[in-house]
């Protein structure tokens, strides 16, 4: 019989990162790297940008060569869901996929990700509305770009903007509703919120906040339009944006622990004791520094899947290896990036550092009178100097910070050392 390994379910970013780390590590055991979609793994981020706008090719979104995988004995799997697993005391068992086909592990690694969430209003299902959080969905986006005029997009959060900055780039009519107060309402704060608004007003796009969808417009097979508060907005095509759910459902199947993502320890291990859980579908102790105790989080982004792939692999190799670095995440809309380092709950005060002749936007987070995040648009000096006070536990003074010509790497004061007994 063939040796069982690593079974890694879901074939994105954290997948690729574990497998890759593990062969890194020395891991010598068979990895099989499975996926449910008929590709090659690939990168997400760019599909509401460059590759949408057609800056990038379909090419430049895959991960690694089919050589590097041969080289690194990763079998990578395509094509197949997993419907069923059936695990032991020990952590090995088999998956089911619908297929028939079965896959035996030793150990398991769930990089399941998370689904598009959907809208349960009339005409929701009527062609012409898309969700975008895979490559099958950008390349239909893509393929309808030519024959679109007017283009409305539900949803302000990141992929809503991008997405509706991409096809503002393109030469669309877009509008963009939101349905609560400001944009972007889980990660940014108000000033930040209201900067973004006033620049993708200017830029052509028209947003609409507090506004609530009612149904959307379309006969036989075309859409034809959104009414939003009584109002009928002509749309050619309807990209809907309102988030996503965590893919849970082959976690419960074996009796882990779920709570908005499925529940793991600082190493990445589920409540089994065995079962590895990575990326967009896990919920993780908070692993930024100064967060309250017992705090959890469920991060959707390429830098959570890295770093937490990272731990994950050293607990498979028998290792205890603590999350590194601090959150960071990061949005292209149209001309302007977006930084942002840290998380912002919980704080009582915020410094904006703003330089409109250059296109520098920052907010700055504290609590307690430390810096705790910072927002950045067009402004990466200042990411960077935050990004680095807090991984080393250094501080910038509010006051110090106020005035934006002065670099704020020349005023984060550096922790006080203990002194020696």
């Amino acid at each position: 019989m063939t040796e069982s390994g690593l079974l890694i379910v879901g074939s994105s970013q954290a997948g690729v990162q574990l497998a890759v780390s593990l062969r890194a590590l020395g891991y010598q055991r068979p990895i099989t790297l499975l996926g449910d979609e008929n590709h090659r793994p690939y990168q997400r981020p760019a599909l509401s940008k460059e590759f949408l706008q057609g800056a990038i090719t379909k090419e430049s979104l895959i991960f690694r060569s089919p050589e590097y995988w041969a080289e690194h004995c990763i079998d990578v799997v395509k094509n197949e869901r997993i419907v069923r697993i059936d695990k032991n005391a020990d952590g090995s068992g088999i998956a089911y996929a619908r297929s028939g086909n079965e896959f035996p592990f030793s150990t398991l690694a769930l990089a399941v990700g998370a689904r598009a969430r959907r809208l349960n209003i009339p005409g929701a299902d009527l062609p012409g509305v898309l969700h975008l959080r895979n490559a099958d969905d950008a390349l239909e986006l893509k393929a309808r770009m030519p024959a679109i005029t007017n283009a409305v997009v539900i949803g302000g959060g990141f992929i809503g903007i991008e997405a509706a900055a991409s096809m503002n780039k393109m030469h669309k009519n877009v509008t963009l509703i939101e349905a609560g107060p400001q944009l972007i309402g889980r990660a940014v704060g108000p000033e930040t919120a209201e900067h973004l608004l006033d620049q993708h007003r200017a830029a052509g796009i028209e947003v609409l906040l507090g506004a609530q969808v009612t149904r959307i417009l379309g006969a036989g097979d075309t859409v034809s339009g959104v009414e939003v508060d009584g109002r009928v907005i002509e749309a050619d095509l309807v990209l809907i944006g309102v988030g996503v759910l965590p893919n849970t459902e082959l976690a419960e199947g074996i009796g882990l622990e779920v709570n908005n993502g499925i529940v793991v320890d600082r190493y990445a291990v589920a409540s089994d004791g065995t079962t590895l859980a990575v990326g967009d579908v896990a919920n993780l102790p908070n692993p930024t520094p100064g967060a309250p105790e017992g705090s959890r989080v469920r991060f959707e982004s390429v830098n959570n899947a890295v770093e937490q792939a990272k731990v994950a692999a050293y607990a498979v190799t028998g290792y205890q290896e603590d999350y590194a670095g601090i959150p960071w995440f990061w949005s292209n809309q149209g001309e302007m990036k977006l930084q942002i380092a840290g998380l912002s709950t919980g704080f009582d005060k915020t410094v904006v550092r703003s330089d409109p002749e250059k296109g520098k936007f920052t907010v700055l987070y504290y609590r307690s009178g430390r810096i705790i995040s910072a927002d950045c648009v067009n402004a990466p000096l200042d990411f960077m100097a935050v990004k680095a006070a807090l991984a080393q536990h250094a501080n910038i003074p509010a006051d110090a910070a106020a005035e934006p010509t002065v670099p704020l790497k020349s005023v984060t004061s550096q922790p006080q050392q203990e002194a020696l007994p």
